[in-house]
């Protein structure tokens, strides 16, 4: 038997308006090579002047996962030629970055949870991007100087799903405290899993492999189970020593295979020495108040929610994964009369059930206040949880008011008993022959009756009054 180590690496691109060391902006999807200047071209003469912003971020992002940091922390040069690299180093923090011991706390379904120790999270400058077209490569060097927080964990994670749960609660928090969009198809998120394995009991760590460059939590997963099966594989046929090395790997996702990209580099082959063109970075005792005060977090809003709400940690845990969903929920409640059972039941199992395609949270056309109206309508009984269905479906395609959609589609619960009881007493006359079983002891056949008034009324009666009716006129 073996056990599954794995750590992991993730470059959060900082949503700060300008670089890291220049004032170019920063936005995604521009022409390429038009968001440059002479220091992130790295141009003889240039020089870099630190963007505080990032530091401000980084503060918020040690508070929340309770880490030391660090008031004095410096830049350091990483030497590596590479295309999208124009400067031929990078400007990263190798011996004292800005934050160092955290942690952060992943749940699991059967409600116990695992410590995963955050060893370091330091800031450093994007490189450009590579563009591979047939046989010609061109370089965008618009990333170049973007800024970074590299969040570096322990090897604390036994297997795929506790990577994912990990990455999945990182992506939560940047998104909380609203740092980065943290968007992993645009590379404002990007993951390089470390994997190793060994016998089950052994301390030692053995080879690990680096994997880079996958740009979601399904193929993060899948590569992790790939890579991990093809190291047993070579540990059970005897050849470990030659098949696995410390290399850098890729994730094919068609072939559903990793594949050798390159030797994996020791920290003497980058060169690493302090950056001369800059000095030290020192987080003032006013920074460290300010930007200490952030934002309440997805535990804490779990908690609250269970406590506020009275749901469970399953629906809980749901509601608050991200802070879209979060805030859309509590606008929800913010309408009066509605009850959270209502309003966590058409959120999380119908309305985003129905999201397809490019619809979401923040973009579909029904927003939280009219959805809000929606689950107001059901606990205040003029339609029923069935008609609530059908209204959300119309208003899923079509901009319209609920009250109206109601009055259109003709979905308003009868509740007028005179007119309900009328309905009981031609059910209950048509069909004698039921009703003497039921009052001989049949009771299953109350939901034959409670289904036919339903259905004279075309699902427009309350169901709570008809069941009302039918237990006193039946007996």
């Amino acid at each position: 038997m073996f056990e599954v180590v794995i750590g992991l690496e993730v470059h959060v691109q900082l949503n700060t308006k300008t670089k890291l060391f220049c004032s170019c902006p920063t936005s995604f999807n521009h022409k390429q090579n038009v968001n440059t200047c002479p220091t992130c071209l790295a141009l003889p003469g240039a020089l870099p002047v630190f963007n505080k912003e990032v530091l401000h971020k980084s503060i918020m992002f040690g508070t929340a996962i309770d880490a030391t940091i660090n008031e004095v922390s410096y830049f350091d040069r990483k030497s590596y030629f590479y295309p999208d690299s124009p400067s031929a180093y990078q400007i990263t923090q190798l011996y004292t970055p800005v934050v160092e011991h955290g942690k952060l706390t992943i749940d699991f379904e059967d409600g116990s949870n695992k410590t995963i120790r955050i060893n370091r999270a330091h800031i450093e400058a994007d490189a450009g991007k590579n563009i591979h077209d047939g046989d010609i490569s061109k370089v965008d060097l618009n990333r170049a100087g973007t800024p970074l927080l590299e969040i570096v964990s322990e090897p604390d994670m036994r297997s795929a799903d506790e990577a994912i749960l990990y990455l999945k609660k990182l992506h939560s928090i940047i998104r909380y405290l609203d740092i980065g969009d943290a968007n992993m198809q645009e590379g404002s998120f990007r993951v390089d899993v470390n994997v190793s394995i060994r016998p089950k009991g052994d301390e030692k760590l053995y080879t690990r492999v680096e994997i880079k460059n996958i740009n979601s939590f399904k193929f993060i997963q899948k590569a992790i189970e790939v890579e991990v099966a093809r190291q047993i594989d070579a540990w059970e046929d005897g050849i470990y020593d030659d098949e696995i090395v410390q290399e850098t790997r890729l994730f094919d996702q068609v072939k559903q295979e990793t594949r050798s990209m390159r030797g994996k580099e020791e920290a003497a082959d980058y060169r690493y020495f302090p950056e001369p063109d800059l000095l030290k970075v020192v987080a003032t005792k006013e920074m460290l108040e300010k930007y200490s005060q952030i934002p309440e977090l997805p535990d804490a809003k779990k908690e609250r929610f269970i406590n506020e709400y009275k749901m469970n940690e399953y629906n809980a845990s749901v509601i608050t994964s991200s802070v879209e969903m979060a805030n859309f929920f509590e606008t929800m409640m913010s309408l009066e009369g509605v009850t959270p059972k209502t309003a966590t039941s058409l959120l999380t199992v119908e309305f985003l059930g129905r999201l397809k395609g490019e619809q979401t949270l923040t973009n579909s056309l029904v927003d939280a206040l009219k959805l809000g109206k929606l689950a107001q309508r059901v606990d205040d009984k003029t339609i029923s949880g069935k008609a609530a269905k059908e209204v959300l479906d119309y208003l899923m395609e079509n901009e319209a008011d609920v009250d109206d959609v109601i009055e259109k589609l003709g979905l308003k619960q009868v509740t007028d008993t005179g007119a309900i009881e009328v309905m009981c007493d031609e059910v209950i006359n048509a069909n004698p022959e039921k009703v003497e079983q039921y009052q001989g002891g049949k009771e299953k056949l109350f939901g034959f009756f409670v289904g036919q008034v339903m259905k004279a009324s075309k699902g427009s009666a309350n169901p709570q009054v008809v069941n009302e009716i039918l237990k006193a006129k039946l007996g």
